[in-house]
């Protein structure tokens, strides 16, 4: 039998603090993501609402098929920046008329819906996703434009998403635009660049320019409706396909497009799937507070795998890495786990090859991170460490299966890398409230500031200040450890979310079923393996 058998004392000292601190730190996330939530307040909501508008939740909603999930993206994208958590846009995964697609919504709240550097951010990576995973793309839009006080940040980049738009179409993958008020300026070619596009009766407004400017710009008088609204666009200018009463019936008309598509999925159908013998709660109990003790990967991998079935591969070698084989919501798998975070050439070696069966077999990956990096000394670096790391992060550069990521622990220098770190090109990356991710540990990293700092002023023959060097390395210790939390890193749109650890096998489900919408193919071309 290949059943995990769990050894997890859910009632135990360290299970408890392991739960505690992971419900602290859910709600940590909570009470920003609901920031995301409300938009541009309650004021803002109402307001709009009084014009007989929906949020663009509400589209959302309205758009999905009945009972259906979503899964939202990047909902905390501009975390500590100065612009609404969010980036003033709802996007995410969600099955409409059957077929998934991933729905981009302005938030019309949030000043207006214009776009913002972070708006810009989120929005490139979802069209990455959508390409890579060949997932059909609604836009929700109503946007004024750019946010003009940040064009510089804006302008230059923003090119890309009409760019992705085109690629799409290109690439065979249905764009559609539902235009739900303004689409002025550069947000005029969202529409523009969509293969299907619906309007609404004196609400949609798509102009290159508004009145205003017009006049401006050439003298002419002219009002929105005869320049750019839905009726023009209908049935002179030819822009808009669609031509819907009111919200409700833009809706209705969207899916009726997504019905017509004619989409089917490139990739393998799953198999019949059977829940996991443990329960999803005791997934809050596993990870230590601080990550200061080491925890067992596989009581994680019992919780989220079908029927918690999983057959390892080389479990007396280079044990610190787990690997092996396992179905998830009926998709095949092969997982690597970090299980005492130091990654050696063994671990190295063995990841390398097993990422190698894995394409042969046409098998997506699945990355749990909980690794400081490769090992460093002496004897390790004589060993050929840097040559066996080499190896691992050549066999996940070039791998072309599927491989998802998520950060449960520790996620730490070239160990990120090895694991499928984002630079790396995972479809997908999810972040637990415990991940911690970094060039190094905070306190290392402090550490070695200041010795380099001590060892500069001793080589130049000048005094060196203890204190002053004490109160640096706290500081910088602090400013490290403040960086490495995943709520920051989100914010950046490093990962596509932080979840809730009981949400993970679904969560991982909907990531393997969206890439099951293109082809899964492995390879068997990679770089030179330095030996």
């Amino acid at each position: 039998m290949t059943i995990i058998r769990s050894t997890l004392d859910t009632s135990g000292e360290e299970a408890l603090a392991a739960r505690k601190s992971m419900l602290e730190a859910l709600d940590a996330v909570a009470t920003e993501t609901m920031k995301a939530v409300a938009g541009g307040g309650p004021k803002a909501v109402d307001r709009h609402h009084a014009r007989g508008k929906l949020t663009a939740r509400e589209r959302i909603e309205l758009l999905l098929d009945r009972d259906s999930p979503f899964l939202e993206l990047a909902a905390l994208a501009g975390y500590g920046s100065d612009f609404t958590v969010g980036g003033s846009v709802v996007a995410g995964i969600g099955v409409v008329s059957g077929v998934e697609c991933l729905l981009i919504g302005n938030d019309p709240t949030v000043k207006g819906g214009s776009s913002n550097p972070w708006s810009l951010r989120k929005t490139l990576r979802m069209h990455e996703i959508a390409l890579v995973n060949r997932l059909p793309v609604i836009s929700l839009v109503e946007s004024g434009g750019a946010d003009l006080p940040t064009q510089k940040d804006v302008f230059i980049p923003g090119g890309a998403v009409f760019r992705n738009l085109t690629r799409l179409s290109a690439a065979g993958i249905p764009t559609i635009a539902l235009v739900f008020g303004n689409s002025t300026a550069g947000g005029a070619y969202l529409p523009g660049m969509s293969d299907h596009v619906v309007m609404i009766e004196k609400r949609s407004k798509v102009f290159l320019a508004g009145p205003p400017l017009v006049k401006a710009a050439t003298g002419e008088e002219s009002d929105d409706e005869s320049l750019g609204g839905a009726e023009m666009h209908a049935t002179v200018s030819g822009l808009a396909d669609h031509f819907a009463a009111d919200e409700p019936d833009a809706i209705r008309i969207g899916r009726r497009i997504v019905a017509r598509l004619n989409w089917h999925k490139s990739g393998p159908s799953p198999a019949v799937t059977t829940t996991p013998r443990y329960p999803a709660e005791d997934l809050l109990s596993i990870v230590p507070p601080g990550l200061k003790a080491p925890f067992d990967p596989r009581e994680v991998i019992a919780r989220i795998v079908d029927d918690s079935d999983f057959d390892e591969v080389k479990p007396r070698y280079g044990s610190s890495l787990v690997t092996g084989w396992a179905t998830l919501h009926g998709y095949p798998v092969g997982i690597l786990a970090n299980e005492r975070g130091v990654l050696f050439s063994e671990e190295a070696q063995k990841a390398a090859q097993f990422i190698q069966l894995a394409n042969r077999s046409h098998t997506p990956l699945l990355f749990l991170h909980n690794t400081t990096g490769y090992m460093v000394g002496k004897e390790y670096e004589q060993g050929g460490i840097i040559k066996h790391g080499a190896m691992m992060i050549n066999a996940v550069s070039n791998s072309t299966v599927p491989h998802l990521s998520l950060l449960i622990g520790n996620s730490y220098g070239a160990g990120h890398y090895g694991m499928c770190g984002r630079a790396y090109d995972p479809r997908f990356v999810f972040a637990w409230p415990s991940a911690r991710s970094a060039v190094m540990g905070a306190q290392q990293l402090a550490d070695v500031q200041y010795m380099v700092s001590k060892a500069s002023a001793l080589a130049q023959g000048k005094p060196f200040d203890e204190d002053g060097a004490q109160v640096v390395r706290h500081m910088i210790e602090q400013q490290i450890s403040a960086e490495a939390m995943p709520m920051v890193l989100s914010g950046l749109v490093y990962d596509d979310g932080i979840i809730d650890p009981r949400d993970t096998r679904d969560v991982l489900g909907v990531a393997l079923s969206a890439v099951h919408s293109a082809p899964v193919r492995g390879t068997g071309a990679f770089g030179v393996f330095r030996m």
